[in-house]
């Protein structure tokens, strides 16, 4: 009686997050950044990219995420770091920080766009993946939804420039507050609006006459 030895294939499929991110653009507040790993077997319907979907939306398929999806993981990059870095290098840095707090470690990792974070694992980056991919639609959701509620709490700091209403977006409202009032603690020094305005604000900036005022006692 012979044996033949059976190969067998372990070879399992790599788990896949998809990552995206929110609030490059804006005057103010943190970039954030999500990595989500979706699980096949809790489909989650109506995922698209966050910008397409209302606000309720996207509350909505907020919570549905986070209960259904196998792990995920919010991260950002402070206003600090944003004017020390750039924008560019502190989104990656964001990114970053989503994957690497991911409960479970994926095999591949889907970025929307077409740059990529330095991770250690085998990353691709897909432009307008936030409409393609499942996971990275996901993501964008997540970082979206996590920005504006941190905005809307900024608003309750700053109520002289109207957060809740423009997220930070370089709005008329938004850039005439800047002209009024300066610049806040919360703006990016780095982006030419914000600079402009603490060159030659309108008023007097109160966070610039506490600086004073310290100085002077």
């Amino acid at each position: 009686m012979s044996l033949e030895q059976v190969a067998f294939d372990w070879e399992t499929p790599a788990l896949v997050a998809g990552v995206d991110e929110a609030g490059r653009g804006p005057l103010a507040g943190p970039v954030v950044a999500a990595a989500v790993i979706l699980d096949e077997r809790q489909p989650i319907a109506g995922l698209a990219d966050s910008k397409k979907l209302s606000a309720a939306r996207r509350e909505a398929l907020y919570d549905e995420i986070r209960a259904k999806a196998l792990c995920c993981c919010v991260a950002q990059a402070s206003v600090e770091e944003i004017d020390r870095l750039n924008i560019l290098q502190a989104t990656l840095l964001a990114m970053q920080r989503a994957v690497a707090g991911l409960r479970l470690k994926p095999g591949l990792v889907l970025v929307d766009g077409n740059r990529l974070p330095l991770l250690e694992m085998r990353a691709e980056a897909i432009v307008k993946g936030d409409a393609k991919v499942a996971a990275i639609s996901a993501a964008s959701i997540l970082a979206k939804v996590t920005r504006d509620r941190g905005l809307e709490l900024l608003d309750q700091r700053y109520p002289q420039y109207g957060f809740a209403r423009h997220k930070g977006y370089s709005t008329a409202e938004h850039l005439q507050a800047l002209r009024l009032h300066g610049p806040c603690p919360e703006h990016r020094r780095s982006f030419a609006p914000v600079a402009q305005a603490e060159r030659s604000p309108l008023g007097i900036n109160p966070f610039h006459a506490v600086a004073i005022a310290t100085l002077i006692t």
